[in-house]
């Protein structure tokens, strides 16, 4: 009969960031801004990117990528939020659930991975520029994106997976505003040991892995900037990797506190914002940051919105 009960969840409940109708009102058109100040910022690098053939270099390809994972990674939470603001039942069923679940963990990892290789790309271009063209060819590019996708995939599967056939015994409140994995060990009613292994063991490697590569490809490039005579060449070498270093800084800051920790520090109220941070701020953040200190960005932007005369699409 106990089994049977376990069995009887169909259905979870989102309680949401808050209780109170009148902030989920002002919190549904902050959220709608910044979904659509996503979508159309990461939607204008991919299609600046891709008009001229001054960004057909490695590091607008990943950029490109990273551009259409933070659309999907938004996607995947921030349309349910905004629906569950309006309604006063917020339920997500046990199939939805799941599939947020993966495609959350999933993107995240794929984001983990990426900024890796783009640090890996920073590294080639700046320790080995005579040999960048060699090393970071299309086809090795192709090849770094498509195995961050099976990696960040395949660690995904095993983390819901082993949260997923754990019983809830009928407890489907989640103290969230998505499916996560913290709040939804908190209505297991049974250990859950071994996830807590798997979160830091197959997480922590992706998470940890990826974010201590990218601080020994910052390692190198910061020590072959210093040895460069002219202050001019110095600074034209470190701001190629400001932008970089700078969704670096927030994305694995936040995402390391979240999960890579024990289970005892955490604290519902306070782990129901970060994700707020690392899952849909920083995917806004980051064409805005990528713009910003990219004069040949400015110079397309320019000509896409100003100077129609010009045909031809080189610089």
């Amino acid at each position: 009969m106990e089994r049977r009960n376990q069995s009887l969840v169909t259905e979870f409940i989102l309680l949401g960031l808050t209780n109170s109708h009148e902030e989920e009102i002002i919190l549904f058109g902050v959220f709608l801004v910044i979904y659509i100040t996503t979508l159309l910022g990461n939607m204008l690098i991919i299609v600046t990117t891709s008009l001229f053939s001054y960004f057909n270099t490695p590091m607008y390809f990943f950029l490109r990528n990273l551009s259409f994972l933070d659309i999907c990674y938004t996607s995947t939470t921030v349309p349910k939020m905004l629906v569950n603001f309006l309604v006063q039942v917020k339920t997500i069923s046990f199939i939805g659930c799941v599939a947020q679940l993966y495609c959350f963990i999933a993107l995240g990892g794929v984001e983990c991975l990426l900024l890796a290789v783009m640090a890996y790309d920073r590294y080639v271009a700046i320790c080995k520029p005579l040999h960048y063209t060699t090393i970071m060819n299309r086809r090795v590019c192709v090849l770094l994106t498509t195995v961050t996708w099976v990696l960040a995939c395949l660690n995904s599967l095993a983390h819901t997976v082993f949260t997923f056939r754990l019983p809830f015994c009928g407890l489907n409140q989640i103290n969230h505003f998505f499916c996560d994995i913290p709040p939804l060990l908190e209505l297991a009613c049974a250990d859950t040991h071994i996830n807590e292994i798997v979160v830091y063991s197959s997480g922590g490697s992706v998470i940890l892995g990826s974010f201590f590569f990218t601080l020994l490809s910052y390692f190198y490039i910061i020590s072959a900037i210093i040895k460069i005579r002219s202050s001019d060449g110095r600074l034209k070498a470190f701001s190629t990797c400001a932008s970089h270093l700078t969704v670096v800084s927030m994305f694995y800051g936040t995402i390391i506190f979240t999960y890579i920790r024990p289970t005892s520090t955490y604290s519902l109220d306070q782990d129901r914002v970060i994700p707020v941070l690392y899952g849909i701020v920083t995917p806004m953040l980051n064409p805005i940051i990528y713009s910003l200190r990219n004069k040949e960005m400015h110079k397309a932007l320019r000509r896409m919105i100003g100077n129609k005369k010009r045909t031809n699409p080189e610089f």
